[in-house]
């Protein structure tokens, strides 16, 4: 059996991999971020009272017995606590509902992106094909975080933070089959 193994991490970050990575937690439905998962230093320039850095990671091993091609992989959210952070004093469970509403976005990617590699048909060129899934998938991730901080203004609006909150609630269900 010739093996061809692969493995891609893909995080919201450019940082280098380091200590940082080691402390990463996973996505969970049955646990809800808490402050004492923050634990960066705020950012000085930024005027923002916290800050959640989560991301999107996946692994892939392609491997062919007898001509047939073999393809697996792994696809997780993670919340980077080192690299997180928030203002004390100026923070309350509204904020965190916030913060958390972050980190359900990059799941529910994590989700979508485990949907359309189960999904996919893949040619000969199957590590360009991945890296094109990944890619608009992380894209349409961004997209979407910087949609709900610019429409909610931060929290700043609540209407549109509860309505924000739904939607990604509802769309975390509508993508249960990929958790």
């Amino acid at each position: 059996m010739k093996l061809i193994s692969f493995v891609l991490l893909c995080l919201v970050s450019s940082f280098p991999s380091t200590e940082v990575d080691k402390e990463k937690m996973p996505w969970s439905d049955s646990r809800t971020l808490t402050w004492s998962d923050f634990q960066g230093i705020p950012n000085a320039g930024d005027d923002y009272v916290a800050s959640t850095n989560s991301g999107v990671s996946f692994s892939y091993s392609i491997s062919f017995k007898n001509g047939v091609k073999d393809f697996n992989f792994t696809v997780e959210s993670h919340f980077y606590p080192k690299l997180s952070w928030y203002r004390k004093g100026q923070v309350n469970d509204y904020i965190l509902g916030h913060e958390q509403t972050h980190f359900d976005i990059s799941e529910l990617h994590a989700r979508i992106l485990k949907k359309r590699l189960s999904e996919a048909t893949f040619s000969d060129a199957i590590k360009a094909e991945i890296k094109v899934i990944y890619e608009k998938t992380e894209q349409e991730r961004r997209d979407m975080q910087n949609r709900f901080d610019v429409e909610t203004v931060h929290s700043n609006i609540r209407k549109n933070e509860i309505q924000w909150e739904l939607f990604v609630a509802e769309q975390l269900r509508s993508y249960e089959r990929w958790k």
